[in-house]
């Protein structure tokens, strides 16, 4: 079953996708109305506008670094997982997406890092809640704040995972306890992004280390942007060996040609 993550509302309805998200929120901070032809996809913590206008609200570690892109390790910048005025705002985003389609794709959950966050508020946090251990007590920051969103949800609840399967990677670096967040996520999407999938043993190896871990159904998302189709074709069919369903990002016409060649048999049938 294959599907697209567009920013453009005139892909939402191609006849080729069963599946469709459209970005409400990204990670810069741009926002969009939802539509209802595609399922919203909101970038929760990871909000490069909102750090820049309200720098009080990224996270900090211990030595007192910032949580931003000017890190050589981020993309973009980042809002603290505890901030009760944004957690209010984006369930307040999420429950208005869904009165335009009742499924939604909680995107860039989680903390930055491990050594994120000791601002005041998480330090207050920390201190005042039945954790002696920050992980745990992490882990159920996030574990409640998907919670709360999954509420809000009436339908199918998507949420995004950073690629990376090794035990006790996600736990560690975000907060994301896979297990605890099983009972509000219907579905994971794992991005597996590359720029042109000349070779795709690192998909496998990826791809099949989720399906050890997640009980849950998770899909594979993989970068569409000017890679050649047959590669794209190469990628798909290894990804669909392992996923729900296999998404293509930001070029519609590029996954649209790829699921033709499929179709005339060149790759896998229907995948």
């Amino acid at each position: 079953m294959p599907g697209i993550v567009t920013r453009n509302a005139d892909e939402l309805d191609w006849p080729e996708f069963d599946l469709a998200f459209y970005e409400v929120k990204d990670v810069t901070g741009r926002r969009a109305e939802p539509m209802p032809e595609g399922i919203s996809m909101i970038s929760c913590f990871g909000d490069s506008a909102e750090a820049e206008s309200n720098p009080s609200l990224v996270p900090v570690g211990e030595d007192g670094e910032r949580a931003t892109r000017e890190r050589t390790y981020f993309d973009w910048s980042y809002v603290c997982p505890t901030r009760p005025e944004y957690r209010r705002e984006l369930l307040d985003l999420i429950e208005r997406a869904t009165a335009v389609n009742r499924d939604v794709r909680l995107d860039d959950v989680g903390f930055p890092r491990p050594e994120y966050c000791h601002c005041d508020t998480c330090n207050a946090a920390f201190a005042d809640s039945d954790h002696d251990d920050r992980f745990e007590w992490r882990a159920s920051v996030i574990t409640d704040f998907v919670g709360a969103a999954a509420e809000r949800i009436p339908d199918r609840v998507y949420m995004t995972l950073y690629p990376d399967p090794y035990p006790g990677h996600l736990y560690e670096r975000a907060g994301i306890d896979v297990e605890a967040l099983s009972a509000s996520v219907d579905e994971f999407v794992v991005p597996l992004y590359d720029l042109e999938y000349s070779t795709t043993y690192w998909l496998e190896v990826i791809a099949s280390g989720f399906e050890t871990l997640l009980e849950t159904p998770f899909s594979v998302e993989l970068y569409a942007v000017h890679v050649e189709t047959g590669n794209l074709v190469h990628a798909t069919e290894v990804a669909a060996e392992y996923a729900n369903t296999v998404l293509y990002a930001y070029e519609a016409g590029n996954a649209r040609e790829v699921i033709e060649q499929m179709n005339e048999g060149d790759g896998v049938e229907g995948q």
